[in-house]
């Protein structure tokens, strides 16, 4: 099934079991702040975290795209040629193309714009933001300063995680996508 900012499902048993050894992963960092998408998979993910009692911040700035009139539908042949002609084109710098009427890359950075200024405001030196697989490229290119098309140079998996560190109002990347505690 195709899922994105509108589909507002549950982790199954392999996402449960992911959210847990990511949490077990990042057990020595004490979080100051939790940010989430406004997505209950979000929810559910840091629910599996030992956060003893850290403040968790939903905001929808950090859904997943919208992949429009696809999203709950079986990722059929026709769907699958959709989407990788519009990703194609996302590569080229055609960044204004969506899938089924959702949205473009360009549209979540703005929303990602919006809630990162909440991420700045935010007390302390620890913050873990859990988003989705595309917004998260979106997000790591524009923070990074990197180029939207650029955004498959960073690869994902469900759990996996990067680093990043923030100084003199820029952020860097400390650690690369972090997967070798799903194994």
């Amino acid at each position: 099934m195709v899922q994105g900012r509108g589909v507002n499902a549950s982790l199954n048993d392999e996402g449960i079991r992911q959210a847990k050894k990511a949490g077990d992963s990042l057990s020595h960092i004490s979080f100051d702040t939790v940010f989430t998408s406004a997505l209950i998979r979000t929810h559910e993910t840091v629910g599996q975290f030992s956060l003893n009692g850290t403040p968790i911040i939903a905001h929808e700035g950090f859904d997943e795209i919208s992949w429009g009139n696809q999203e709950g539908q079986v990722a059929s042949y026709e769907a699958k040629t959709l989407y990788a002609d519009t990703v194609n084109g996302w590569r080229r710098g055609e960044l204004d193309l969506n899938v089924g009427g959702g949205e473009n890359p360009i549209q979540v950075m703005e929303r990602q714009q919006e809630a990162m200024k909440l991420v700045l405001e935010s007390e302390g030196e620890h913050v873990l933001i859990c988003m989705h697989g595309r917004a998260l490229r979106v997000l790591l290119c524009w923070t990074l300063n990197y180029p939207l098309n650029f955004m498959d140079g960073f690869p994902h998996q469900n759990c996996g995680y990067y680093v990043l560190g923030y100084r003199r109002e820029s952020f860097y990347l400390k650690a690369f996508n972090q997967v070798d505690h799903l194994i």
